[in-house]
Formats: structure tokens, C-alpha cells, sequence
């Protein structure tokens, strides 16, 4: 069984910090989505704009050219789809939040940049959060 179906991250190879980090990310990605807080808003889905970097943690590259060593994106659209099944949100902050903290579970990612933009019932508008990892205790 892969370290990815047993709950562990696979391992990665070490890259001199040098290197710097890289990041995975995700790029206009258009939903429709269950969201907002007024009672128009209820009831009705609503298209909004996801933008979404994920840092590696220093030093995490890829082990060869196999994709179970390092995050995927795959990762981060499936927290999407998740937290957005399980209902409906009313803040653009509370889900940005849902979302980096579901992909800094992950302990090889060290930070997330989330951005939300509504691209209807108005002009865009949206929020952007930065999170890191918290510290170990």
C-alpha cells in the first residue's frame, strides 16, 4: 500500500533551501456555489472565482517523476468539492479559511494564499487570505 492510502505523506527528496519553495496552484477556477449570507443569496447557487497558491514546505521536490511524492492540485480541488458539498456558507472568509486549513493538513505544505472573488449580483468583490502552518507544539 502507498504512504498516500495509509494517511502518510509519501516522501519527497530533499532540495538544497537555495533552491527556494515552490508552489502548486489553482487559477481562476469559476464554481457555482451555495454562498452568501442575505435571503437572496439562500437557496441558489452563485458563480465565484477561486484563485488558490500552495507553498511547499522548504526543501519538498519531487522524488523522480512520480506524483504521489509530492501535493497535488488534485488535492486542493478535492477540498473544494468537499467543502462545498457539505452545504451551504454564508462567508467568502470562513470558506477561504475551510479551504487552507484543509490543505495544510497536509505537513508538506508550509503556506496557502486563498482568494474568492463573486462574479455576480454586483461588481466582483471577494476576499484573499494568507495562512502558514501553525507551529509545531
Amino acid at each position: 500500500m502507498s504512504a498516500s492510502r495509509t494517511g502518510e505523506p509519501p516522501l519527497t527528496v530533499k532540495a538544497p533551501e537555495a533552491l527556494g519553495h515552490d508552489a502548486i496552484f489553482l487559477k481562476d477556477w469559476v464554481v457555482d456555489c451555495s454562498i452568501g449570507v442575505y435571503a437572496e443569496e439562500k437557496g441558489v447557487t452563485q458563480k465565484v472565482r477561486l484563485s488558490i497558491d500552495a507553498f511547499l514546505a522548504p526543501n519538498v521536490r519531487a522524488a523522480g517523476d512520480d506524483m504521489d511524492t509530492v501535493p497535488s492540485y488534485t488535492d486542493i480541488i478535492d477540498a473544494v468539492t468537499d467543502i462545498m458539498g457539505e452545504g451551504h456558507i454564508n462567508l467568502l472568509e470562513t470558506f477561504a479559511e475551510a479551504i487552507a486549513e484543509r490543505v495544510l493538513r497536509d505537513p508538506r505544505i508550509a503556506a496557502m494564499r486563498v482568494r474568492i472573488e463573486k462574479l455576480e449580483r454586483g461588481p466582483v468583490r471577494g476576499v484573499e487570505i494568507y495562512r502558514t502552518r501553525p507551529a509545531a507544539p
